[in-house]
Order: C-alpha cells, then structure tokens, then sequence
C-alpha cells in the first residue's frame, strides 16, 4: 500500500509541473501576440518602425528595462509549453477523444514547433539572430530552398493549400467556441465569460485570417514559381493595408491579435489542463 501511496504522490506532482508548464507557456504565447496585435497596430497608423512578428515582440521586450531577464522568462514560459504539449503527445490530453492518434500527432507537432520557439528566445537574448529573426525573409528563404525540391511547386503549394485550411479551421472553431469544452466554466462569473468569449472568438477569428492569408501567398508563390511573393506574419499583416479596405482592415486584424493575447492570458487562468 505504501509503494501506491507513493506512485500517486508521484503523479500528483507531474500533474502539477505539467499544469505549471501549460500556464506559464499560455502567458508567454499570450505576451507574444499582445505585441505582435500592439506592432500592427502601429504600422496602422504610419509607425511601421519595428516588424509585426515575434521577431519584432522580441525586439520590443529587449528594449525595455531589464529586457534580458523578461526575454529569458518568456523562453522559459515556451520551454513550459513545448514539455506540456509533449506530455499530452505521450499521456493524452484532456476530453473524451484526448488519447485520440490525431490529438497524440497534433500535441506532437505543436511541441517541436514549442521547442523551436522557446529555443530561439534566449538565442536572440545573447545575440543570435535566429528564431528572433524576419518572419518574411525566413518564408522566402524556406520557400526558395523548397521551391528548388524535386517537385517543389505541387509541394509549396500543397503546402500553402495546408496553411489556408489551417487558418479556415482557426477561424471557424473560434467562432463556434469550441474551447468551451476545455474551460472551467464553473469557476467564471458572467463577466469575466463575456469578456473570454469576446477575446475567444475576436482573437480566434483574427489569427485564423493570418494564418489563411499567408497561405494564400505561399501557393502564388508556387504558382509564379517566385519564392518573394511568399510571406511572413509581418509582410502579410503589411498587406492588408493594401485592400479597398484600407489599413483599418490592418487596425481590425491587428485588434484581434491583440486580443487573441488576452484569451490566451485567460486560458492560463481557466483551462483545464
């Protein structure tokens, strides 16, 4: 009895470092995009000084007072994302179909990229200009090399076909709050709901419209054969200034990831992990 005793313990305190982890990396992720929202914003209104992509957010902390330690605290904060997601990759996730093999693949890949991320904030705290680096000149790098790939126009532009139906799915879960099923829902008074579903699906609604743009680029790059007509977050923010809608379609978008930063805030504060 005492080896059980002992084994739930055990458990016990994994599930409390996994929750801790899921909490800090959904702060770091909400922090990300508040700025990414805040640096669109700007470009808005004629200020486009500073990219709109985490390259730019990471700028952004770096130039505040004590900007090296925030930086190492949000790397730390993805570094707890990437560990949770890889967790519900081995032990499932919450929810009926959370040990489901799609779920298990889907926690996976958002782990690598996680890791990635979390990787490439301290690189760019001590001077390496990696992950930190242009969103744009990454994609048409990527792009470039890809397009060169036996095949690599079907391949960009399946690729790119992906993204689209990614964003699509964003957009469209966030409008029908799916993430409902994974909130405590018990412990939110009318207010503080009113003001996650606002967040939830504005935000939501908004990051699935980038995502789905920047797909849209990546298969005209395809089309064209041309890697610079592939864009970053912030080339393609950019762009939406460019419609008949002016840049308040940017100011709209830009809005929403703004408060996709605050539903993220509230997840780490409500969701069930």
């Amino acid at each position: 009895m005492a080896w059980r005793g002992r084994a739930g313990a055990r458990r016990a305190a994994n599930g409390s470092v996994m929750e801790g982890a899921a909490r800090a990396g959904l702060t770091a992720r909400g922090v990300i995009y508040l700025l990414v929202g805040v640096l669109a914003l700007r470009i808005a209104f004629g200020d486009g000084g500073r990219q709109a992509d985490r390259g730019g957010a990471l700028a952004e902390l770096a130039g505040r007072p004590f900007g090296a330690l925030l930086l190492w605290a949000l790397g730390a904060g993805l570094a707890g994302m990437a560990l949770w997601r890889l967790s519900e990759a081995v032990f499932g996730a919450v929810g009926k179909d959370g040990r489901s093999a799609r779920k298990r693949l889907m926690a996976l890949a958002r782990s690598v990229f996680y890791a990635f991320v979390a990787w490439s904030v301290p690189a760019f705290a001590v001077g390496r200009d990696t992950g930190g680096g242009s969103s744009d000149r990454q994609s048409r790098d990527v792009t470039a090399r890809a397009l060169e790939a036996p095949a690599g126009q079907w391949l960009v532009g399946a690729a790119g076909l992906v993204i689209v139906g990614v964003g699509c799915w964003i957009g469209v879960q966030a409008a029908r709050r799916t993430y409902h099923k994974k909130l405590k829902l018990g412990e939110l008074s009318p207010r503080a709901r009113r003001l996650l579903d606002v967040s939830g699906v504005g935000g939501g609604v908004a990051r699935g419209l980038v995502f789905a743009a920047a797909g849209v680029f990546a298969v005209r790059a395809a089309i064209a054969y041309e890697p610079d007509r592939a864009k970053g977050m912030d080339d393609t923010l950019r762009s939406l200034a460019g419609t008949p809608l002016g840049p308040w379609l940017l100011v709209c978008v830009a809005a929403g990831l703004v408060l996709f930063g605050v539903f993220s805030f509230a997840l780490a504060r409500w969701r069930r992990v």
